[in-house]
């Protein structure tokens, strides 16, 4: 490891392994990746087989960035020889009573001319026959949703980074940042690095981060599992047979065809506030009870005895829109905060970061998702479920 650098990652979990990546393509040996924990740890939020991907979202800006996603992932999947991208299809299931609104999802995907069709209850039943439900419920079916082998994912972004000479560190928690004649030295692991310019993609951890900047923004970080179920049925639930879907509500349940593991998995979101430092590490029988109940009564074929319930965390803004920016007061370091829903866009998340950090600017429209907009300005109001 030299001791400096131009461009300084810090954190190298899904969003930072992608910077450290697309950065590398331009700079090469210029690049360092430093993680606090070993890489490919478990505290965080993107180390598990599957993330879904998916097209169907409820803004023009955000279906446009997801659709520059696929063609991030396809770069990537050219360049290691690795699929990392799985189309499986998307179902969205929208009960009668929800708290989203279907109308802004659907217009918005054909408003960027993406194809999907609405299902009633029957022709559900008869395309998707694993499927239980009223007739009271219909759902939206997008061919190109799918997933993303998260774990595997990560791992090829930092093996392309070093394969470009980057250098990726672990074990190194940042302790000091300051500035320094125009650059930045930073302290991690007992060493003092010199940086021109700094991505900051800390996940819980941003803030005590952003705290070396003197900035602070209003964050909460929740403890979530998913549960992977050992169904009898598991040749029915493959990918090439089965959909991701999400229950369209606000604490949503979602789940995916057998992936990475030998089991159906099923989550349901938005658990209870932890701190990411002395969170637990134990299931909540509740919460895992809840997705076993949804799987009985709604994806009978699926159920069975529980493989594994994991956890992980999820970090939340106020309005649930990225942080996507550079820091205030510092034009030459950037950061990110995925808020919940970015593994999806982990890949053209890096593109863009690696832009706004080596150019000053980029051309994805990333507006909705500056420091400076209102719904990082206003006090912070926290739904989430009691329990």
């Amino acid at each position: 490891m030299k001791d400096s650098y131009s461009y300084v990652v810090l954190g190298l979990g899904g969003l930072g392994s992608a910077a450290c990546y697309w950065l590398s393509r331009r700079f090469g040996a210029e690049v360092l990746g430093i993680e606090q924990f070993e890489m490919g740890h478990v505290r965080g939020e993107s180390q598990d087989h599957s993330r879904i991907i998916r097209l169907t979202y409820h803004t023009v800006p955000y279906v446009r960035f997801a659709q520059q996603a696929y063609q991030a992932w396809s770069e990537v999947e050219a360049e290691s020889g690795e699929q990392v991208v799985v189309k499986t299809g998307e179902l969205n299931f929208w009960p009668r009573q929800t708290t989203l609104d279907e109308a802004a999802y659907n217009d918005s995907m054909a408003a960027c001319g993406v194809p999907f069709e609405i299902l009633e209850a029957s022709e559900i039943r008869r395309r998707f026959p694993e499927f239980r439900f009223d007739d009271d419920i219909h759902a939206v079916y997008q061919p190109d949703g799918g997933l993303v082998g998260a774990i595997k994912a990560n791992e090829v972004h930092r093996r392309l980074a070093r394969r470009n000479g980057a250098t990726l560190v672990d074990n190194m928690p940042v302790t000091k940042i300051r500035q320094v004649n125009g650059g930045y030295e930073i302290t991690a692991g007992g060493r003092t690095i010199g940086a021109e310019k700094i991505v900051v993609a800390g996940g819980p951890w941003t803030n005590r981060l952003l705290a070396h900047f003197g900035v602070e923004i209003p964050l909460l970080v929740t403890h979530e599992q998913v549960t992977y179920v050992d169904s009898p049925n598991l040749p029915h639930f493959t990918p090439e047979r089965f959909p991701v879907w999400i229950w369209m509500i606000h604490d949503n349940y979602y789940g995916f065809p057998v992936y990475g593991a030998p089991g159906v998995k099923i989550a349901k979101d938005r658990f209870k506030p932890t701190d990411p430092d002395s969170r637990g590490f134990e299931p909540h029988a509740g919460n895992e009870h809840d997705v076993l109940r949804f799987l009985e009564d709604h994806i009978p074929r699926a159920a069975g005895p529980v493989l594994y319930t994991k956890t992980c965390l999820l970090t939340h803004t106020p309005d649930a829109d990225f942080v996507l920016d550079r820091i205030p007061g510092h034009p030459n370091c950037v950061c990110t905060v995925g808020a919940t829903h970015a593994f999806k866009f982990a890949s053209v998340i890096g593109r863009t970061l690696s832009e706004l950090v080596a150019d000053g600017s980029t051309p994805a429209d990333i507006s909705a998702f500056r420091f400076d907009r209102p719904g990082l300005k206003m006090p912070a109001v926290w739904d989430l479920p009691e329990g």
